[in-house]
């Protein structure tokens, strides 16, 4: 019988027998069963072990603290992560004293296993999870356990699950809402009843879920949302579906897959805002305004006057993360960097070399009645402790050199025309008054046209590893050029209490997402710090240390089971031959019957938006500037493993295309039991990177890694 013979025909009775609709409400219970202990096995083996801070437990757990303590923090994460690590702590009796200052320091007798504990838990829905999409997409079992398994026995997701991180909480909500839209979707032939709501609203809560912890949350968004426009225009071109209907398909949607998780994830963020009430270490990143809602800092509950006028003493605050206040302190930029004259630097902390006074330009008397500062006046500002003037001339910044320096240059507020400097109110116009908090200002140099700058960079120590300012020639709007008043002293103006300058709600959600959003942007390699590149994440080319780097230490490596990726990677390239294989059989007219045709449907459909969910996940990251680690790859590692349990189970059930029934059948078996010992033997193999390793490095004969490191790149 020739290939395009078998094609058209029933295949073997053994494949016959095979189940391919099983009812959305058979589950092999005894199967996801086996599957559910494997994965609380393996992710709670050992989860208190190492008694010490593991890589970024160090900033989640320390995240969490905040959370009990009630203290403002910033991070370039949505908080619901580190509000589940921090409710997670609270309720099994971790105080938040637990300092979390660097890995290595041991936890002694602080209750830190419950925090491991609840991401060891969400990391164990990950294998019955993925049991269950490729159960329901392939109507296999033996495609969804070699999809489970795939996950249970990977020591990297194993190793990304039982630490304090924010990892396991995305993957879970990534994975929980594949999982509710391929439900919803088996639901489509009941549509409006109980279940058919259920899994739509969950597949919502999933979603805001993934986004609430990672802003990559939103490549699942993205998946969900092309899946669900797909299905719409089907029930466009269905003609028996009036458009009444049609209309209420799509604001359900609307409804469950838009408008209940903008809810719910601006609703994490109103808790995020009502339980983080005290000032922190976060507060520098916000504006005045921001931090004018926080207990304990200096603004909270303060007066001031309102609007700035001449003779104000105030301090100036660049609106970049981490631009710092206008500073000055006596002493000189050094020999050789720019004029040997006064340094003016941007300041990350409260301090009196911080305060300004506002000077006219020409001269110092001042009325009883105090003038307002207004858009596009001309002022000097003199620094309060020093008496000299903020300074611009032609002479290049010390680390930026197309910008130009900033100094204190004067004796007792006397200068020259290199003084002044021109007020811009963002968004003003000629004449409006300077607000305290509100205004966005810019100060543009009379006599060179240039705009007062925080580059971000740190001065070398003699600019006490400040942040330079310098005068940049190029005059767009940015955070860098911009500045708010914080501070003012003016006892001739009434004094308002700053509630009433106090952001809104929407206003302080907005700032959050500007400052998430460019501290993210900002995320560069650190001086010898390792990063990774999104071409070595399929083929396991680097791991990453959680613990321990010599002999003496207790390890933790981060490395996926080489023999598990390798065969994602095998089954990602079948997938795609096979792939093309039905589409040019299609194209020739051949046609499908019986099993044939649902493993193609099967193939071409459910593998095809795990195959798309594998390139949102995954492509992006060759887009991104910002620093990228091994550990971004893992939601993209589900989609594949999960490709690889359907790719497999097709292939191996269709070698009689090749072969006759007989000898397909024991390339089925044969293979199974190759791919169960491979996979079992090969988790045997490298289970202490997850669980542990002490003693000699790989590299000595003598070590129990000893002819494991098959990659040199592999550092265990």
């Amino acid at each position: 019988m020739s290939v395009r013979q078998k094609l058209g025909s029933q295949s073997s009775p053994a494949l016959r027998n095979r189940k391919q609709c099983m009812p959305v409400d058979d589950v092999p219970k005894y199967h996801l069963l086996l599957v559910v202990v494997l994965s609380l096995c393996t992710r709670f083996y050992k989860i208190t072990e190492p008694a010490h801070i593991c890589w970024d437990e160090t900033h989640f757990g320390k995240m969490g603290s905040y959370y009990i303590n009630r203290t403002f923090f910033f991070d370039v994460h949505p908080p619901l992560g580190k509000m589940l690590i921090g409710l997670a702590g609270y309720l099994t009796g971790y105080d938040g004293t637990f300092p979390f200052i660097k890995p290595g320091d041991k936890y002694e007798h602080h209750n830190y296993w419950g925090m491991r504990g609840f991401c060891a838990a969400l990391g164990s829905f990950l294998p019955a999870f993925a049991f269950l999409v490729v159960l329901e997409l392939s109507h296999s079992t033996l495609a969804a356990l070699i999809a489970a398994s795939m996950i249970i026995f990977d020591t990297g997701c194993i190793t990304l699950s039982q630490y304090i991180l924010l990892d396991p909480i995305l993957l879970f909500f990534i994975m929980g809402a594949v999982l509710s839209m391929v439900k919803f979707n088996q639901q489509r032939l009941r549509p409006f009843s109980w279940s058919w709501w259920l899994w739509l609203i969950l597949t919502g809560v999933n979603l805001s879920g993934s986004l609430g912890v990672k802003f990559v949350g939103l490549f699942v968004i993205l998946l969900v949302g092309i899946k669900t426009a797909w299905d719409l225009w089907k029930l466009l071109g269905d003609l028996h579906l009036s458009m009444v209907d049609f209309v209420k398909h799509l604001s359900a949607r609307i409804f469950g897959l838009i408008m209940l998780p903008l809810f719910l994830y601006t609703t994490v963020f109103a808790i995020h805002f009502v339980i983080l009430n005290r000032s922190g270490p976060g507060d520098g990143f916000f504006s005045s305004a921001f931090q004018s809602r926080l207990i304990g800092n200096n603004l909270h509950s303060a007066t001031m006057p309102e609007y700035l006028a001449y003779g104000s003493i105030i301090t100036v605050k660049n609106l970049r993360i981490a631009g710092g206040y206008l500073h000055s302190h006596w002493h000189l930029y050094p020999e050789g960097v720019g004029a040997h004259q006064q340094q003016v630097t941007a300041y990350l902390h409260k301090d009196y070399n911080n305060l300004w006074l506002v000077k006219r330009p020409d001269n110092d008397d001042y009325s009883d009645t105090p003038e307002l500062l207004r858009h596009g006046d001309i002022i000097r500002l003199e620094h309060k402790e020093s008496m000299r003037n903020l300074h611009s001339h032609f002479h290049e910044a010390p680390l930026t050199k197309k910008h130009l320096q900033v100094t204190g240059y004067g004796i007792n507020g006397t200068g020259d025309p290199n003084d002044l400097w021109q007020v811009e109110v963002c968004g003003g116009k000629q004449g409006d008054p300077v607000k305290v908090l509100r205004s966005k200002v810019r100060f543009l140099h009379h006599a060179t046209g240039c705009v007062l700058y925080s580059s971000g960079k740190t001065l070398p120590k003699w600019g006490w590893e400040q942040v330079e300012v310098s005068c940049s020639p190029y005059l767009k709007e940015t955070p860098s050029s911009q500045w708010n008043i914080e501070d003012h002293i003016n006892p001739k103006l009434p004094n308002i209490s700053l509630c009433v300058l106090k952001p809104s709600f929407l206003e302080i959600l907005l700032e959050s997402h500007i400052v998430m959003i460019r501290g993210n942007s900002g995320l560069k390699p650190k001086d010898n710090e390792v990063s990774s590149k999104p071409w070595h994440w399929p083929i396991n080319y680097q791991g990453l240390r959680f613990s321990g780097v010599n002999e003496t230490e207790y390890r933790v490596y981060l490395l996926g089971n080489p023999v598990i990726w390798w065969l994602n990677l095998f089954a990602l390239g079948l997938f795609v031959v096979m792939a093309m294989g039905c589409s040019l059989t299609l194209q020739r007219g051949i046609k499908l019957e019986g099993d044939r045709k649902a493993h193609s449907q099967i193939l071409m459909e459910g593998g095809g938006l795990l195959f798309l969910g594998w390139l949102i996940h995954y492509l992006p990251f060759y887009t991104m500037g910002r620093i990228l680690y091994y550990h971004h790859y893992f939601p993209a590692m589900l989609f594949s493993s999960m490709l690889t349990g359907i790719t497999l189970d097709t292939f191996l059930h269709n070698t009689d295309l090749l072969f006759s029934p007989a000898v397909a059948k024991c390339i089925l078996r044969g293979s199974l039991t190759l791919l169960l010992f491979g996979v079992l033997y090969s988790f045997y193999l490298f289970h202490p990177l997850s669980y542990g390793m002490s003693g000699p490095l790989a590299h000595d004969p003598t070590s129990s890694m000893s002819g494991l490191r098959w990659l040199d790149s592999w550092e265990f």
